[in-house]
């Protein structure tokens, strides 16, 4: 991240939201991914101050927080200004010292949607700092500290993909990432096509607790293959072959978890090589799959998820749909011909409506750049 020296006027950096188009629960197993960078970001409006205090105010949530960099530092509060606070008392341990400021936050990334909102917030909030401060942090250094600070601030124990894509996001283009090595590559998305994400309105509690039972559960799997096949650090260095010959005596459950994660390694891969060869129809396929994987054999789906899904692919247009996100409700995104765009919205939300009495918002998205100074 080239360096940005700011005088005493005030400056805005924006970082996107994301949307996975496939590739889920394997993040944190060490695998593939591929999300894209959205049009929906969140802004930080920057001003110096002579001191080190910061004075963080949120236009969505009408609300204003202050603390001071020289005092110890606070603990998290389950407010929403925990995700800017990680982040700077995370620069700061990290040896970057900041300049004191005011920033002023607003956010167009809807909140619990599964398109996180809150990478989108650390993001902004890092590059804002950063600058602010006249610190040079390459980006990906900048990625891991943004994640590093929703781990251990925060609580959330999310992998790199949020933040990673949030940085090194590009319009037209979908980013395959290596959870491991975070090598990346930019493939492209034809203009012939949006991102068309459909929020079925509806979160269930269990999703938080599951995710932690979905990791251990992976962790289990690895301990026992790992017993048999050397080098096996994670489910990213099992075949499924391998699952099939030497996974026999795991736990019908734990198998299942194994099988997901390794086949969605699988799919991420074949994506590429269709979006690679322009083949849509190929990529909507590996969706299907996916989403079947992660309803049968992940056990993240809900009937809400499965509902919208199914109605997605009785439109003209649709390529593929799937959930995307952590699950149990949230979002699907759906791939759908830029011509077939106001119909498919339309009687999405006619259609979910009449079953389920919920108004589901609809985002029309392109993949967009990743942080930027604005």
């Amino acid at each position: 991240m080239s360096q940005i020296l700011i005088d005493n006027s005030p400056y805005t950096f924006r970082a996107p939201g994301r949307v996975n188009l496939i590739g889920e629960h394997t993040d944190y197993n060490d695998g593939f991914v591929m999300p894209a960078a959205i049009d929906l970001s969140v802004y930080v409006r920057i001003l110096p101050r002579d001191d080190r205090k910061l004075a963080i105010r949120s236009e969505n949530f009408d609300d204003q927080i202050e603390f001071d960099l020289d005092q110890p530092y606070p603990h998290r509060r389950g407010h929403w200004s925990d995700y800017v606070i990680g982040v700077a008392v995370t620069l700061e341990r990290a040896g970057h010292r900041l300049r004191g400021a005011h920033l002023q936050i607003r956010g167009e990334v809807p909140v619990g949607s599964g398109l996180s909102s809150s990478a989108a917030v650390e993001v902004a909030t890092a590059c804002a700092l950063t600058a602010n401060s006249h610190l040079t942090i390459e980006r990906r250094e900048l990625a891991l500290l943004c994640q590093r600070a929703e781990n251990e601030f925060v609580g959330a124990h999310v992998g790199i993909m949020d933040q990673f894509v949030a940085l090194f996001g590009e319009a037209q283009r979908a980013l395959l990432l290596d959870c491991r090595s975070l090598e990346y590559k930019l493939l492209p998305l034809p203009d012939t096509v949006n991102l068309v994400i459909c929020n079925t309105m509806v979160k269930h509690a269990l999703a938080s607790s599951a995710y932690n039972e979905r990791r251990a559960q992976c962790e289990e799997g690895v301990k026992y293959l790992a017993e048999r096949l050397p080098n096996v650090k994670a489910l990213r260095d099992v075949t499924l072959e391998q699952l099939q010959q030497y996974g026999r005596g795991l736990p019908d459950l734990i198998y299942r978890r194994c099988r997901h994660v390794i086949s969605e390694n699988a799919r991420v891969l074949s994506a590429a090589a269709a979006l690679d060869q322009q083949d849509l129809h190929r990529f909507g396929e590996l969706m299907k799959e996916s989403h079947r994987s992660l309803r049968n054999d992940y056990e993240v789906s809900s009937r809400e998820l499965d509902l919208m899904v199914e109605m997605a692919r009785k439109n003209e247009g649709v390529y593929g749909a799937r959930m995307t996100g952590g699950g149990f409700g949230g979002c699907t995104v759906n791939l759908v011909d830029v011509a077939a765009v106001d119909e498919f919205q339309r009687r999405m939300a006619n259609d979910y409506y009449k079953i389920t009495t919920l108004k589901p918002e609809i985002y029309i998205c392109e993949a967009a750049n990743g942080a930027e100074e604005i």
